[in-house]
């Protein structure tokens, strides 16, 4: 049995109705408002019955581009609410990107913050929307006014009939390596996600969970639904920045945090200069912090550990074609593995497969493929990527990795970031997380680059720490200590980029550093 994410809003509100369920803090501006769980739920309420008297019904799309806020939860809710399909935008993409995601949805409606009406202006002549509402203060005369639809709507549930394998979810993928997939997820899915993070985090109504990542991504918000499922508070932390983070945390008494690396980094470099000061903050009550979306270097941890000893880490594995986190877990108390991704989450399975789709041994290297409720149901209208991916109920997940005799599982890389120099892989994150370990580096990401005679070779680029400097002589000095192959040959200097979900942004970098998006990706699938 399946209780819907819908459903669970309003047995909190019946529950705790008075209780505080979402926080909004804007420090940039000095704002903070919060709403009960009995408000969170009436006017999640109020949005799908507006939505339902402009004729959405069940199956319907409605796509929703906003900024993070108490009003993106409130709007996610009412859509589901409805049985239609709920279709979160990349706040970042362009006007074409977002025409492409509507052509593939076809929704009814497209819910826009206003700071995205003239990127929607410039495609409004060309996509299939019915009707268009605007959440914000400048209104175009083309949409309604989301607040004032709200205000005027009956506070009553709709009546809408849900099973666990009805739809409810149309996500994108980032889109780092072409066209953004539309990824099909289910109330199955999302009841999965709950239960997951619930059993490995062991949320109750005391946790208080800021929340910071972007919404429309499958990963903190997957990481609050074991809060959620409880009827836990969280705090949308609008703004990232070391001291934004920590206030947020000792004013709301927070007590989870998930956190990217970038961040971590920042919040690190400034307590080892003595910018931030610890006894400044109320943090005894900060239980957890842990991590995902990308590998998670040990040096990064260690450091960590010695300003937060006494803090539970874990780290979370997972993507949004298993419903965001936690079908890999490293799980609390297993800090001597840091590195490790960990074993497989509850009530998820894992193995590591060859090219013949068999095994491997401990210690070599396949393909991480997971199996579980919380894989999707397909790429949606996309067949052949679908049976690519999903094999006998296994998600092919891309990532390679290897697993040690205690099972615990380690990524390599993705597949396809290998660089293959001479005929032998070398996987980036190796490269990576050595180089991030000179204290002068503050970011790295290997990529190959052309080369005549061996194919690739191994180029790093580096973000350095701020105020320090370091050359592309020491830098390959440095790496003597790596084996011969897998040393770096080329040293750049610059920023890292990386998405909204810490991912590092590899065609940007090979784009940049050698000329095209996508030069000398070898094939080895």
């Amino acid at each position: 049995m399946y209780i819907h994410i819908e459903e669970m809003l309003a047995r909190n509100a019946r529950m705790y109705p008075d209780e505080v369920a979402l926080i909004e803090r804007i420090p940039s501006e000095s704002r903070r408002w919060e709403i009960t769980w009995q408000q969170f739920d009436e006017r999640a309420n109020r949005f799908a019955n507006v939505l339902m008297e402009k004729g959405v019904k069940k199956g319907a799309k409605v796509v929703h581009l906003m900024y993070n806020g108490i009003d993106w939860l409130i709007a996610y809710f009412g859509i589901v609410k409805t049985g239609a399909w709920v279709v979160p935008l990349n706040f970042r993409y362009t006007s074409e990107d977002i025409k492409y995601c509507l052509d593939v949805a076809q929704p009814d409606i497209l819910l826009f913050g206003d700071e995205f009406t003239e990127r929607v202006d410039a495609i409004r002549d060309q996509i299939p929307v019915k009707h268009y509402i605007c959440a914000g203060r400048e209104i175009p005369d083309y949409a309604d006014p989301f607040a004032k639809l709200l205000e005027d709507a009956p506070a009553t549930a709709p009546n809408v009939t849900l099973g666990g394998d009805d739809p409810c979810g149309l996500y994108f993928t980032s889109g780092t390596t072409g066209r953004p997939k539309p990824i099909l997820l289910t109330h199955k899915n999302m009841f999965c996600a709950c239960m997951t993070e619930k059993v490995h985090h062991g949320q109750t109504r005391q946790d208080n969970f800021i929340l910071i990542p972007p919404l429309y991504h499958t990963g903190a918000k997957m990481h609050w639904f074991g809060s959620f499922i409880v009827g836990g508070r969280a705090v949308i932390l609008k703004g990232v920045s070391p001291e934004w983070i920590l206030e947020a945390v000792s004013e709301e008494e927070g007590t989870i945090v998930w956190l990217l690396v970038p961040w971590v980094q920042d919040i690190l470099l400034k307590l080892d200069s003595g910018a931030l000061k610890l006894e400044d903050y109320r943090l005894d009550q900060w239980r957890l912090m842990h991590m995902g979306a990308m590998p998670i270097p040990r040096s990064l941890i260690e450091r960590w550990k010695t300003f937060f000893p006494s803090m539970d880490y874990n780290t979370t594995y997972g993507l949004s074609e298993a419903s965001g986190p936690n079908c890999m877990h490293l799980g609390i108390g297993n800090t001597h593995k840091v590195g490790s991704i960990g074993r497989p989450g509850f009530n998820w399975e894992a193995r590591i497969i060859g090219e013949d789709e068999r095994n491997v041994s401990d210690g070599d290297v396949g393909e991480l493929i997971v199996r579980g409720n919380g894989v999707m149901r397909e790429y949606y209208n996309n067949p052949e990527a679908t049976a690519n991916a999903l094999k006998d109920g296994w998600l092919h997940t891309g990532d390679m990795a290897r697993q040690d005799e205690d099972g615990f599982i380690y990524l390599v890389d993705r597949k396809k970031d290998i660089i293959i120099t001479g005929g032998e892989n070398v996987f980036p994150v190796e490269v990576e997380h050595f180089v991030y370990r000179h204290p002068c580096v503050k970011d790295a990401a290997a990529i190959g680059y052309p080369d005549e005679r061996l194919g690739e070779i191994v180029a790093v680029v580096i973000e350095l720490v701020p105020g320090k400097t370091l050359t592309e002589e020491e830098v390959l000095n440095y790496c003597q200590e790596v084996s011969r192959y897998k040393r770096p040959r080329k040293v750049f200097f610059g920023e890292i980029p990386r998405s909204p979900t810490g991912k590092i942004e590899k065609p940007k970098l090979r784009k940049k550093y050698i000329g095209r998006k996508e030069a000398f990706s070898p094939n080895i699938s």
